[in-house]
């Protein structure tokens, strides 16, 4: 596989070696001349120092014949131009961004970035499975984040407790995936009643998600 790299950073410095590593042919592009040199010396002439959001530059670096471009820059606004020139103007099958501010994902899947990276909502994730708290959380998107798989844990201050899931008025486009109880997924029969420490999994459409969060978290 053919992968042109977006920034010589942290992340795309250790993104490239590790493609390398794996039997990879990869360039990578970076506009600091200093930083592009030790890339250099580090990793060979697999360097194209000049700025990723040029379509020369991106010429240079064989992007014509690229299977993905990954632009991994720690601005945003840099990591979406370089993608968009990519798609746009050399074809590339695959464009995979990291997105700094998580906010800007939705716009990032507007424009028709493949994938989205963001470390901020990675590492929110992991913390948020070691901590409980009292609201959705997000588990996976689909259909390009138009629906949202999440998880919530129920307290005993969840206005659902005590309801049979039949009774639930889950709002359109929403539907319960899984009940996790004592760790253990048990079958969703319409007369199940939700208990605390109950965990919810359900897919909504992301306008929905607040009347979701509503209905099984509280105000």
């Amino acid at each position: 596989m053919y992968v042109v790299v977006i920034g010589g950073g942290t992340v795309g410095f250790y993104l490239t070696r590790e493609l390398l590593a794996a039997g990879h042919e990869v360039v990578i592009i970076e506009d600091d001349p200093h930083r592009a040199r030790e890339i250099a010396d580090e990793l060979g002439s697999i360097v194209v120092a000049n700025d990723g959001c040029e379509g020369r530059y991106q010429a240079e670096a064989g992007m014509g014949r690229a299977d993905v471009v990954a632009a991994v820059t720690g601005d945003d606004a840099v990591n979406l131009a370089a993608c968009q020139v990519a798609k746009m103007r050399f074809s590339v099958p695959r464009a995979i961004a990291r997105v700094n501010n998580p906010k800007n994902e939705q716009l990032f899947r507007q424009l028709a970035i493949d994938d989205t990276v963001s470390p901020t909502r990675t590492i929110l994730g992991v913390i948020e499975h070691e901590i409980p708290v009292h609201d959705l959380l997000h588990l996976a998107e689909l259909e390009g984040g138009e629906l949202q798989i999440v998880e919530a844990q129920l307290t005993e201050e969840s206005p659902v407790i005590g309801t049979e899931l039949r009774n639930l008025d889950l709002p359109a486009g929403s539907s319960l995936a899984v009940l996790i109880r004592d760790a253990h997924a048990i079958p969703t029969r319409p007369e199940t009643r939700l208990l605390p420490g109950d965990k919810l999994l359900a897919v909504t459409s992301a306008d929905r998600e607040g009347e979701l969060r509503t209905l099984l978290i509280g105000e």
